[in-house]
């Protein structure tokens, strides 16, 4: 995975305080993204997360009290680097619609490139629901957030919403399954392009 700063849940006082122990931390997430990735939560294990980590087991105990401890920070993890790989390819110069076509191709970049994420998603719902509900609502909020702007900017029609928002995630979240996880029997940039039509014309015939 990406060196990106890890945004761990970890209680204050286990907080890395070194670039050391902030790569240390790093290293144990990626890990844990490919064992509960892999394996699934039920199955995965800390020794196996500290095998794949190179890291002692004592380390995992200096960031986190337990497998489910860490899988609600591989979560947040997760979920902000969806955001991080989205925002790159966002240009200061785009539409609004070309800022959502942006988007959607950050994600689907970074789907293809790290698929346990929709195991690790889905599994959340069970594991720990908090960190599952907050990861599709403040993706949504973020996509309400572009919708206002959009609208206020004249770009989008006035009145979009959080429904809005909800349905161009479902709508990104299952191109990414088929896209991403199933197959990448299509180009990335002709996915993003079906999906910006879509929201720029609808499926309604013209009249």
């Amino acid at each position: 995975m990406d060196t990106i700063e890890p945004a761990s849940e970890a209680r204050p006082d286990k907080e890395p305080r070194t670039d050391r122990g902030r790569r240390t931390l790093r290293k144990l997430l990626d890990a844990a993204a490919a064992e509960f990735g892999e394996k699934g939560f039920h199955e995965a294990s800390i020794s196996g997360i500290t095998r794949r980590a190179g890291t002692a087991l004592g380390s995992f105990y200096t960031y986190f009290d337990s497998k489910d401890e860490i899988f609600r920070a591989l979560v947040s993890d997760m979920s902000g680097m969806v955001r991080t790989h989205s925002a790159r390819e966002v240009l200061p110069e785009m539409t609004p619609i070309e800022i959502e076509a942006a988007a959607l191709k950050g994600f689907l970049k970074f789907a293809r490139d790290h698929k346990e994420i929709y195991r690790i998603i889905d599994e959340a719902e069970f594991v720990d629901p908090a960190s599952y509900r907050a990861h599709y609502e403040t993706t949504a909020k973020r996509i309400v957030e572009r919708l206002e702007k959009g609208a206020a900017s004249g770009d989008f029609r006035p009145g979009l919403n959080e429904a809005h928002a909800w349905a161009i995630m479902g709508m990104n979240v299952f191109l990414g399954m088929r896209y991403a996880i199933l197959a990448e029997d299509r180009e990335i940039e002709e996915v993003v392009a079906v999906a910006s039509d879509l929201l720029r014309n609808g499926i309604a015939k013209g009249e």
